[in-house]
């Protein structure tokens, strides 16, 4: 491959299967756009995995370290039931019984 060129992991086949999963309809500059968005972000991920670091660097979902001294306790969880639910059932476009009604997701099998 030449030097600067972009590996493209998701190619067309596997990006029109993919929307053909999600259900989505795309116009061809649509789908090609977010292709090409998904393998630079693909991209993105592989150059990141690629900066060596240090055994001794600890894991982080950030660049900061939260240790326990400075992290808030949890919230406890609570209910707190809305007063007008009605309100919400509203405007819903179908409901049965109290709850809200929503379409069937049809499903395929895989291979």
């Amino acid at each position: 491959m030449p030097e600067g060129a972009q590996r493209e992991e998701i190619t067309p086949e596997v990006f029109d299967h993919l929307v053909e999963l999600a259900a989505l309809e795309l116009q061809p500059a649509e789908a090609e756009y977010l292709r090409r968005q998904l393998n630079n972000q693909l991209t993105a991920i592989h150059e990141l995995e690629a900066i060596p670091l240090d055994q001794d660097t600890p894991v982080a979902t950030h660049g900061v370290p939260y240790t326990a001294d400075i992290r808030p306790p949890a919230r406890a969880d609570e209910w707190l039931p809305y007063l007008h639910p009605e309100d919400i059932l509203e405007q819903a476009p179908e409901t049965d019984d109290g709850y809200i009604v929503v379409p069937e997701i049809p499903h395929t099998e895989l291979e």
